[in-house]
Parts: C-alpha cells; sequence; structure tokens
C-alpha cells in the first residue's frame, strides 16, 4: 500500500467538479485534516481555494489555442500529451507531499480524456506506480439533473462506466448538485437511479424527436427515426449493456450539506484505506491553515 493518498475528480463540463473540491477541501480544513490540491483544468480560471499546483504555470489552454490554432478540445489533448513529457512538473512537488495529506486532483470536462484516448490512464499510472506510488481514487461526478431524461442519464452512466474502465482504479461514482432535484421525484424512484434500473428504458415517454426532410438528401428510414423506434433500441441496447456489466451506482451529493460531502469523503477513504495509515491524533492537534490547499 502506497504512503502517499489520493482522489481525482472527473466528469463531462457543468458537473460541479471544482465547487465538489471547494467543499471537500473546506470540509477537510473544518476537520482539521490536510489536503493538496491540483488544478490540471488548463481552461479553469476561479478557484475558491486558490491550487498548491496550477497546471496554468506549465502550459495554458489558451495560449495553444492562440499558437498552435487548435479548438479546445484538440488543445486541451495537447496540453495533457504535453504534461506528460513533462512529468516532473507534477511528480517532483508530489514527491514532498506526506501520508497525511489527501491529494485532490481537479480535471477538466472534457470526458473523451477519460473514455476515447489513453492520456488519463497514462498519468494515473505515473502517479500509482514508482516512487510515488499513490493509492488513489477516482470520482466521477455526474449532474443529477440528468435523471430528469432518462436517455441522457443512461449515455452518462455509460460514460461513468466507460471511464472505470479506462482508468482502472477504485471508483466512486456520484450524483451531483442534489439540491437542485430535492422534492422533484420520490425516494423510491430515486433509488432507481442510485442503483441504475434499466427498466426505466422500458416505458420512456415519447422522445419528441421530428425528422427534417430535405430535398435532395436520402431520408433512409426516416418513418422509423421520426417515431423514434431507433432511439429506442439504442437506448435499451445501452441500458441492458450497463445492466451486463452491473459495476455502476452512485452516490448522492449536495455540496451546501456538509454531511453530504462528509458521507463522499469516507467513501473515498475507503477506498484508498487512507485511515489505516494514519497517526492517532490527539484532540487539539491543529493543522497549520498554510497546508491546506
Amino acid at each position: 500500500m502506497g504512503s502517499k493518498y489520493g482522489t481525482i475528480i472527473m466528469g463531462p463540463a457543468g458537473a460541479g467538479k471544482t465547487t465538489f473540491c471547494s467543499a471537500l477541501i473546506q470540509h477537510l480544513r473544518n476537520n482539521k485534516r490536510s489536503c493538496y490540491y491540483i488544478n490540471l483544468d488548463p481552461a479553469a480560471e476561479d478557484f475558491a481555494y486558490e491550487p498548491d499546483l496550477d497546471i496554468k504555470e506549465l502550459i495554458s489552454l489558451e495560449d495553444v489555442m492562440e499558437e498552435l490554432h487548435l479548438g479546445p478540445n484538440g488543445g486541451l489533448i495537447y496540453c495533457f500529451e504535453f504534461l506528460l513529457e513533462n512529468l516532473d512538473f507534477l511528480t517532483e512537488p508530489l514527491e514532498q507531499v506526506g501520508e497525511e495529506y489527501l491529494i485532490i486532483i481537479d480535471m477538466p470536462g472534457q470526458i473523451e480524456l477519460y473514455t476515447h484516448v489513453p492520456i488519463v490512464p497514462s498519468l494515473v499510472r505515473a502517479l500509482t506506480k514508482g516512487s510515488l506510488n499513490i493509492s488513489m481514487c477516482a470520482a466521477y461526478l455526474l449532474e443529477s439533473t440528468f435523471i430528469v431524461d432518462r436517455a441522457k442519464f443512461f449515455a452518462g452512466t455509460l460514460s461513468a462506466m466507460s471511464a472505470m474502465l479506462m482508468v482502472e482504479l477504485p471508483h466512486v461514482n456520484i450524483l451531483s448538485k442534489m439540491d437542485l432535484v430535492k422534492g422533484q421525484m420520490a425516494r423510491k424512484e430515486l433509488k432507481r437511479y442510485i442503483e441504475p434500473d434499466v427498466s426505466l428504458l422500458q416505458d420512456m415517454p415519447e422522445s419528441g424527436l421530428v425528422y427534417e426532410y430535405k430535398d435532395g438528401v436520402d431520408s433512409g428510414d426516416a418513418e422509423e427515426v421520426a417515431k423514434g423506434d431507433t432511439f429506442g433500441r439504442l437506448n435499451r441496447a445501452v441500458g441492458q449493456l450497463i445492466d451486463d456489466f452491473s459495476l455502476v451506482s452512485f452516490l448522492k451529493l449536495d455540496v451546501q450539506d456538509e454531511d453530504s460531502v462528509g458521507a463522499v469523503l469516507s467513501y473515498i477513504d475507503d477506498a484508498i484505506q487512507f485511515h489505516e495509515a494514519q497517526e492517532p491524533r490527539e484532540p487539539n492537534d491543529e493543522v497549520d491553515d498554510g497546508d491546506m490547499g
């Protein structure tokens, strides 16, 4: 088991990753725990807590897009390829981080980094092997408002499962922003999303998709598409795939509720076996604010 401990915060854009990192840091402070906060989003600008290490000190997405004339996605992949070529930027500061710290790595929201290309898996291997040997857990955030659209929710669940398989770490999946759906769904119904129930796709409402006919364009199976049959079958196939693997379940997160943040942190701590390596502490032990992210 490693002598360093960390969590890598992943998920699509808008899922609340940086907000979760801030809530996590505040919770750690309140409980007199140390953390080391790393921002690996080369486009991020606003932080509630200043990162201890920021990828923008090495490379920024804005500079890459301007100098290499790349789009946001291509520029982001270039930034991570550059980081992998200059891993000392990341590994050397982490060598000094002790086992009492929780390393928090805030990732960008482009999910292709986790599901399509081997960049993040390569980064994870560099952090969890060798001299660093960080015991690490992945936390994948999915916005709870996805439950309003069942097909969208299962697409997000599939992305979470893909990240689990690609990254190959202990994994915690989280439905974020639960305060936005509070009171909108019965607890029994919500449980069908916490433990994804494929039968939700069987009685899914009509998609509302309308096929647009254009002159000179082969409509193919336009009638079937217009009725949504094709999309229904696709959704059910995705649901069956998720059910066959039976890997994904979710924790509920409301960052405004400290108990909710603490509950998610307890799962992360268990996944990385953080507490097993800690020395007993006296109640009056203080943590220097300068040591906090």
